[in-house]
């Protein structure tokens, strides 16, 4: 007896199932779950005086989202760190300063004194990612930029107009 298939469904199962405790996340879910980390870890150092938790938990919590990124999350996940750090700097200060000057002092003290963390995850969320494939293309990226037309434009025997 012959098989039919209806228009539109495919034969057989899934090409590639995954494991059962497997995690992968958006680029959108890793960036808050970048600041929700972020955020907690600066409330608890504001609260207890610990600022080394803070920063290692930043780095730890750096290489975990990176390798838990799905491939294609991984150009906006390269960039988020600091900015992660910086919106969970924002929020904690907003949270515990008496004032607004208090905040921006907080803030500016925070971002100082993590400077050396802030570059170690954001180094190891590069060096992650490069490790799972993602590579910029900065040379295409560059040449579609008005500076290379500009170049393009110009020629030993003087500027070629457009």
């Amino acid at each position: 007896m012959t098989q039919t298939r209806t228009p539109g469904q495919k034969t057989g199962g899934p090409p590639h199932p995954r494991p059962a405790g497997s995690i992968t996340l958006t680029s959108r879910g890793a960036v808050v779950v970048l600041v929700a980390v972020c955020f907690l870890s600066l409330l608890l150092a504001a609260v207890t005086g610990w600022g080394i938790v803070a920063d290692a938990v930043f780095v730890m919590a750096c290489g975990v989202v990176a390798c838990y990124t799905r491939a294609s999350g991984l150009r906006t996940l390269v960039v988020c760190p600091p900015l992660a750090f910086l919106t969970g700097s924002l929020l904690t200060q907003v949270i515990t300063a008496p004032d607004g000057f208090s905040a921006a002092a907080g803030i500016l003290i925070t971002l100082g004194s993590s400077a050396p963390w802030l570059f170690t995850g954001t180094a190891l969320t590069v060096v992650i990612a490069l490790g799972r494939g993602w590579r910029p293309s900065i040379t295409e990226r560059w040449r579609t930029t008005e500076r290379w037309r500009i170049r393009e434009r110009w020629r030993p025997g003087g500027w070629r107009g457009p």
